[in-house]
């Protein structure tokens, strides 16, 4: 029985400033994830969103996200499939690649991921920015699905990341801060 509120995860995440960098205020989601209670509300909360939308894939944004991505499968019962850095997956591999505040980052996707036939969620931790997710859509829409959609467990409102994803693409996340 899930007694814990939504909002309560709030709670739960660790503060840590001036991490990685000196002003920034970084939200540690390993505080609320180690807690069973907390861990169940997020995983049902996060698969109600998505349970009546047919879903056949989850992709997971390294490294946070193959958390959530994989709990986020395991609960809808489909397929999970990691967004990697350069270089680590053994297969051919499509790429897209995106600035980020200091530099140029990479994220790549087997090349036979995803399908036609496909309804995929990206699911990534956390939205600052967006650069990372809207890079990730991008590749994912050049394999032609037949809906995604994009999840976050946090979203930090104050960096409008959701101005760098797309506008036809439903965008969610459980904790808004």
């Amino acid at each position: 029985m899930i007694t814990m509120e939504l909002e309560e995860l709030k709670g739960l995440i660790r503060d840590v400033p001036d991490f990685p960098s000196k002003g920034i205020v970084f939200r540690d989601l390993t505080t609320m994830i180690k807690n069973g209670e907390a861990l169940r509300v997020m995983s049902h909360e996060m698969a109600n969103i998505y349970r009546d939308k047919g879903v056949t894939k989850v992709i997971g944004i390294e490294s946070r996200g193959f958390i959530g991505g994989s709990i986020l499968a395991y609960e809808l019962g489909c397929g999970f499939v990691p967004a990697r850095k350069p270089g680590k997956l053994p297969s051919v591999t499509v790429k897209a690649s995106y600035a980020k505040e200091y530099g140029v980052d990479t994220i790549e996707l087997h090349s036979d991921a995803i399908t036609s036939d496909d309804v995929v969620v990206i699911h990534d931790d956390l939205l600052a920015t967006g650069g990372t997710m809207n890079a990730c859509y991008q590749l994912v829409k050049s394999m032609n699905p037949k809906k995604i959609y994009i999840n976050f467990i946090v979203e930090l409102t104050a960096l409008d990341g959701r101005a760098n994803l797309p506008e036809d693409c439903e965008v969610t996340s459980l904790l808004k801060y």
